[in-house]
């Protein structure tokens, strides 16, 4: 008997849940939660939740990924690995845990491992962030030494979403390697536009000035640099560290 079925005893009705459907909307409940708890940075709630959630479900893909988020904001990257590791092997088709893993072997020096992993994401029909699996692809091809597919991933990914800041930010970096420094400061200018500054942007972005020759808008970026990252204060314009 489903959830919303009923007998009839009387002139009242009694209401008989399903256990499945109860079990699954536990579920939910606690990986809505554990999401929520991440969203504002409360790391144990956020574990108690996913655990919770894996309590009723061993299988749940989507509770060790909130469990690699977790390790992962904690500085524990190689316990964060093991669940996204995970994530993508109880759900070999999901295109988000193979994106998320793909991500996670590119960031942890595998670069040229993870993008058999952002190709299986693409396979899957039904993900939405295909952007951001081609971003990725791009990035971490870019990182791989693999150039042959870095600009064809990376256009894909921005004609699908024009916004996508990491293939901005590769795209860039690309550019910039290549010594195609206008159009290199094109796709910085739109990185720095689309999302909030990081480091690297604003680190890349002054070497392209430099490069270009304009000293005063390098050093504008370098002096963005030192006030809303303190920790490269000593930085100088040309400064090619990474």
């Amino acid at each position: 008997m489903g959830s919303g079925d009923y007998e009839r005893t009387s002139p009242t009705y009694e209401f008989r849940d399903d256990p499945g459907a109860k079990q699954k909307t536990q579920l939910r409940s606690h990986l809505v939660l554990a999401a929520n708890a991440l969203r504002i940075d409360k790391l144990e709630e956020a574990e108690s939740q996913a655990r919770a959630a894996l309590k009723i479900d061993a299988g749940s893909a989507d509770a060790n990924t909130l469990l690699a988020v977790v390790e992962d904001r904690r500085g524990n990257s190689a316990k964060a690995g093991g669940y996204y590791a995970k994530a993508a092997e109880l759900a070999p088709q999901q295109g988000a845990a193979l994106n998320n893993y793909g991500a996670w072997l590119c960031s942890n020096g595998r670069a040229a491992e993870s993008l058999a992993w952002f190709d299986r994401a693409l396979t899957d029909a039904t993900y939405r962030q295909r952007a951001s699996a081609l971003a990725n692809a791009g990035s971490c091809a870019l990182q791989a030494g693999q150039a042959g597919r870095v600009e064809r991933d990376l256009r894909e990914a921005l004609s699908l979403d024009p916004t996508e800041a990491t293939a901005l930010a590769a795209m860039a970096d690309y550019q910039y390697r290549t010594g195609h420094y206008m159009d290199a400061r094109a796709f910085s200018e739109r990185r720095l536009a689309a999302a909030p500054a990081t480091a690297a942007a604003l680190l890349l972005a002054s070497q392209i000035e430099e490069k270009l020759g304009d000293r005063a808008a390098a050093a504008r970026y370098v002096q963005r640099l030192r006030t809303e990252f303190p920790q490269m204060g000593t930085l100088q314009p040309g400064d090619s560290s990474q």
